[in-house]
């Protein structure tokens, strides 16, 4: 394994709040490097390195070594290296989670020598570099943080146990062992080596075209399940769409007004539907500027078209109808309904609307926003939308027999650099004027593969990767 150092300080030893920002009710200081165990000995009055028993909770009594004024009664623990999580000395406090108590402690430890303030990810990122975790397993960690549902949780929970790693780093291992046979043809040409080694390496290329290929053919599944999939609240002034964000936010996430036009500009609220993360957004009532009077509204204007762009973007639309035009319906809305779009007809407190419930050959729910009559079964039907949109993300995160979802843009960029240069292998094998061009596309395979799970040289990602951590992580 090749990593270069890091630009910043590994050698010192570090420390950090790894828990919530008080006040809470427990607070946990974390400290690694070499000073860890004197550290926690001078806190807690030891006379040696460490007087604690390893990986055991330990009441204590913690004080200022330099003032010797007591700060809290609380938890010590200690993980020699290197069976801690970043791989040197580890030691943490576990105190009450109040302000004043923290930042008694944090003074404490940052008046002794060789101690400095972690920098943001910097935990990991020695747990990287102490070769505790791939950089896979190290995001997966970052989006275990982040998971705000179940799904998102048990994806990241899956990468996080190195599941998607194994994955690469398999592929890897094939490849570097069809550059060995190779390699042994161009070393040793002149010497009577197996036949056929040539047309197994070539075989065996040729089946990771195909995985690699499958891998990357999932709609971008997994990279949805990490960001939230977005759905758009469509249709015309008047029709309710604000009224069912409400409703669905079970908050005032956006104005409801009689007047139409209320809607100026695209509103979006995080929800957890279904336990998969949507990002629900209402827009500006589509209609012509021509009905606006006055000769249009441009801020009304600005806002429709925001609406259709993100219309556009959206994985699914939700077009909602107003129930007392019924049959009638909104043509601007209408003509943006497909198979991406799920129908309702607002509005069923003030009548059921008239059969066919049918918009562009999509069927259409009856709901009322006001009262939630229909509220039921039209999120029954949302989570199933939602979860067949994220297909085979879902079923990753189900089963530990199914293959682990691509979760990042960065996988699928190296992924895509090395599936076409298995191709470039593949278009050469044979032709015995470039043996070593051939091998040189292994090589360049291999070592895309290993940007993705560090076992390269990965400097230019690292810095990306481990700023979005939070401090004291």
């Amino acid at each position: 394994v090749v990593r270069r150092k890091l630009a910043t300080d590994t050698s010192g030893t570090i420390f950090a709040l790894s828990s919530g920002a008080p006040p809470c009710g427990v607070a946990v200081i974390r400290i690694s490097g070499p000073g860890s165990g004197p550290a926690l000995a001078a806190i807690i009055g030891g006379k040696v390195s460490c007087p604690l028993k390893p990986r055991r909770a330990t009441v204590v009594k913690l004080s200022d070594p330099g003032t010797s004024e007591a700060i809290d009664d609380g938890l010590a623990l200690w993980f020699p290296a290197p069976n801690s999580f970043t791989g040197e000395d580890v030691a943490e406090f576990h105190v009450h989670g109040g302000p004043a108590v923290v930042i008694g402690a944090l003074d404490a430890l940052s008046a002794m020598a060789g101690m400095r303030m972690a920098e943001p990810g910097e935990f990991t990122r020695r747990a990287f570099e102490n070769g505790k975790m791939d950089l896979t397993a190290a995001e997966g960690l970052a989006d275990l943080v982040e998971a705000e549902t179940s799904a998102q949780r048990r994806q990241a929970l899956r990468q996080l146990q190195g599941e998607l790693g194994k994955l690469y780093e398999s592929w890897r291992e094939r490849l570097l062992k069809a550059l060995a046979h190779i390699e042994a043809g161009i070393d040793f040409s002149d010497e009577d080596l197996p036949g056929g080694v040539e047309a197994a390496a070539a075989e065996e290329v040729d089946k990771l075209v195909g995985e690699i290929a499958a891998h990357l053919k999932d709609n971008r599944h997994g990279e949805r399940l990490r960001s939230g999939l977005l759905i758009a609240i469509i249709g015309p002034p008047n029709a309710g769409k604000s009224s069912l964000l409400n409703l669905l936010a079970w908050r005032d996430a956006a104005i409801v007004s009689e007047t139409a036009g209320t809607t100026r500009d695209v509103i979006e609220v995080h929800l957890d539907l279904g336990g998969y993360p949507v990002i629900v957004a209402d827009t500006a009532g589509l209609r012509d500027v021509d009905d606006m009077g006055d000769g249009g509204d441009e801020v009304e204007a600005e806002g429709i078209r925001r609406a259709r762009g993100k219309a556009r973007e959206a994985d699914l639309r939700l077009a909602v109808f107003d129930g007392q035009a019924w049959p009638q319906t909104d043509p601007h809305t209408a003509g943006l309904v497909d198979a991406d779009t799920l129908v309702v007809v607002n509005k069923s407190d003030l009548g059921q609307p008239a059969a066919p419930l049918e918009v562009g050959g999509q069927p259409a729910l009856a709901i009322s926003a006001l009262t939630g009559d229909g509220i039921e079964t039209f999120l029954a039907a949302a989570a199933e939308r939602v979860a067949g949109l994220m297909g085979s993300a879902s079923s990753s995160v189900m089963g530990p027999a199914l293959a682990p979802a691509l979760t990042r843009a960065r996988h699928r960029e190296a992924l895509e650099e090395c599936r076409a240069a298995l191709k470039r292998f593949l278009a050469a094998a044979g032709d015995d004027k470039t043996p070593e061009l051939a091998a040189e596309d292994l090589r360049l395979a291999a070592r895309a593969l290993g940007r993705i799970t560090g076992r390269i040289d990965v400097e230019d990602v690292l810095d990306a990767i481990f700023r979005d951590f939070c401090i004291g992580k």
